[in-house]
């Protein structure tokens, strides 16, 4: 049986978290004080997803990069291929917060938006 050590981020509180696996199975999770800490540690162990923030150039706006994200959190191991996705672009102003900038970045399926205005 494996055992993996956890730092839970799905509330302030940061539980130590211990998570046991048989195989590909979660058998058990222990040290949350709350159900997203069982939601987290399993879903971390098992799939584990990331949002992804960056910025790109802005042509003809009030600022020279817009700060942008993924729209939700993406697998952990298509990351880089998010980012290289982003490299080189520029939009033209105006951009407002929740334009999509790249859609299905990745081939996730998740776009990534504009959140600040330029």
């Amino acid at each position: 049986m494996e055992k993996r050590e956890l730092i839970c981020i799905g509330c302030p509180m940061g539980c130590p978290l211990t998570v046991e696996l048989e195989g590909k199975e979660v058998v058990s999770v222990t040290g949350h004080t709350c159900k997203r800490g069982e939601v987290y540690a399993r879903k971390e162990v098992l799939s584990p997803t990331r949002i992804v923030t960056s910025t790109v150039k802005v042509e003809g706006g009030k600022a020279d990069m817009v700060s942008v994200k993924t729209k939700e959190d993406i697998p952990k191991d298509k990351i880089f291929q998010c980012v290289k996705a982003l490299k080189g672009i520029t939009v033209k102003a105006p951009v407002h917060i929740g334009d999509v900038i790249v859609p299905n970045v990745a081939d996730t399926g998740v776009d990534i938006v504009a959140t600040k205005e330029a």
